[in-house]
């Protein structure tokens, strides 16, 4: 699941632009995820440049 530190983001919407599914949202001071549609695969985690947005394991990922 990536999770959003929202105190840390500048909204540039870098995330926004490199999500396959489009499922990140910004709007005015506010950063959405719909983790339904996301596929995990972690470039928005990795082009972030203030490293808001963190990819953790849930049990249900680690039971599989």
């Amino acid at each position: 699941m990536i999770l959003v530190r929202e105190d840390l983001c500048d909204f540039c919407g870098v995330c926004v632009s490199v999500c396959p599914p489009d499922c990140i949202e910004l709007r005015e001071a506010e950063i959405r995820i719909d983790h339904e549609a996301c596929t995990e695969c972690k470039l928005c985690v990795y082009v972030c440049p203030v490293e808001t947005l963190e990819y953790v394991e849930t049990s249900h990922e680690r039971a599989v």
